[in-house]
């Protein structure tokens, strides 16, 4: 084929158009990329990216955060830890860039960390609006929980009703509440403890009212006080364990609620190897506390709460156990259904209600099992967040949900530096010549056919 001059300059033009858009493209890109920033996560679990709780957290904090890492340049064990702070601010940084992180040497100078109360090598201090917490735990749940504390505008004030055996938040045997209660601490809770045969009435100011599981007869002037309490619009949170009421009757009538006695059996707990007597929350009514909570909790000789319907309270059946179960009511360790005698599941063992007091709503959970809580079993299950996100719904702060921590799914590539070379050498250097030579070998054999 004989090319003329003619052809020859179209041909040229082509690649000079062609040369001027790819060089255009190059730009275009370099300038979208300093423009633009887009990431994906391919995590199995997504763990690079916060969960839409700590996004509305952040998006919920007007003022600035200031995040000291005290850390030395090199960790014993870990490492260079400042590059896994760095990394693990940044994924807050770019929901809320006003988050600064500045880092202390804290054998550098000793001074800074004992005047902050650093503990440990690597503790972050954060401080917002005049308010500061530590954190020595690096992970989501951690540091959103401590983000959550910080963003309240005052702590939520708890009174534990004392004097009659009740399960304490400060007591460390099985049957007591501590490490539930220093849970509550991180999240922004205080408590104090109520005794009412010398207080002439529950102070108002109190977020709400714990009663846990009391093991002796309160008073009739104490359920008095109890009553009015709740008439005038108190939040309250009952656990009650499938023993005596210990007086409170008055109190189940004022709620409309029917207390059954016995004790929850459940097949389904023996087949994960656990007493029958554990009833396995599975079930969950529609309700703030439970919406989107699909973990499985634990309530360990429960007992069944009967909602009578009434036009003073908005009921909602929070967790149903035991749908393959029943209710025992009599005494014996004789673990068959009897259907004259047992009452069939499905079984409500926990409820919320709710009713409008002086503009303001009047919030109230009653809980078949105080077990489910004490230091014994708040390992088992979700026992921990479920428990949380109660008193958070009772206090008036919904919105601040437990974080549930996410396993690590997706495992690590671990390379050496050899290895890290080689694949350098390789993709930065190898890979461009291979495609620049075949790039001249095209061009010059084309070249020659002309």
């Amino acid at each position: 084929m004989r090319i003329n001059k003619s052809l020859r300059f179209q041909l040229k033009m082509q690649r000079g158009i062609f040369v001027l858009l790819l060089l255009s493209l190059f730009v275009l890109l370099g300038y979208l990329a300093l423009q633009t920033r887009t990431q994906w996560d391919v995590s199995q679990n997504g763990r690079n990216t916060l969960s839409q709780t700590s996004i509305d957290i952040l998006n919920k904090m007007t003022a600035p955060v200031q995040i000291t890492a005290f850390v030395t340049e090199q960790h014993v064990q870990f490492g260079d830890v400042r590059e896994i702070i760095h990394n693990f601010v940044q994924l807050y940084q770019r929901i809320k860039p006003d988050i600064s992180l500045a880092f202390i040497d804290p054998a550098e100078y000793p001074d800074l960390a004992r005047e902050a109360g650093v503990q440990v090598n690597g503790e972050l201090i954060i401080h917002y609006q005049n308010k500061q917490s530590s954190l020595t735990t690096i992970n989501e749940q951690a540091m959103t929980q401590v983000l959550m504390r910080l963003s309240r505008p005052h702590e939520k004030l708890i009174l534990a009703l004392s004097g009659h055996g009740e399960r304490s938040l400060e007591g460390a045997a099985n049957y007591d509440l501590r490490e539930f209660g220093q849970q509550l601490q991180v999240n922004g809770f205080v408590s104090e403890s109520l005794n009412l045969t010398v207080t002439p009435e529950i102070p108002a100011d109190a977020d709400m009212l714990l009663i846990a599981s009391p093991q002796t007869d309160l008073l009739p002037g104490e359920v008095d006080k109890l009553l009015e309490y709740i008439d005038n619009g108190g939040n309250l949170l009952w656990l009650a364990d499938q023993e005596s009421l210990r007086g409170l009757m008055p109190l189940t009538e004022k709620l409309h609620l029917i207390m059954t006695p016995g004790v929850v059996i459940d097949p389904q707990a023996e087949q994960l190897k656990a007493p029958v007597t554990f009833a396995l929350g599975t079930g969950y009514g529609k309700h703030a506390i439970t919406q989107g909570f699909n973990y499985i909790t634990v309530f360990p000789f429960a007992r069944q709460i009967v909602i009578n319907e009434n036009e003073k309270w908005r009921a909602v059946s929070l967790v149903e156990v035991a749908h393959n179960g029943w209710v025992k009511l009599s005494a014996d360790d004789n673990y068959t259904f009897d259907p004259q005698e047992d009452v069939a599941g499905p079984v409500t063992i926990a409820v919320a209600l709710s009713r409008d007091v002086d503009d303001r709503e009047q919030r109230v959970i009653v809980v078949g099992s105080g077990h489910f809580l004490a230091n014994m079993y708040l390992g088992n299950g979700n026992n921990l967040d479920f428990g949380i996100n109660l008193f958070n719904w009772l206090s008036g702060d919904e919105e601040m949900i437990t974080i549930q921590p996410r396993a690590t799914l997706d495992s690590h590539l671990m390379l050496t530096d050899t290895e890290l070379t080689v694949i350098v050498i390789f993709f930065l250097f190898v890979l461009p010549i291979i495609f620049l030579s075949s790039g001249v070998v095209i061009w010059w054999r084309r070249k020659k056919t002309t």
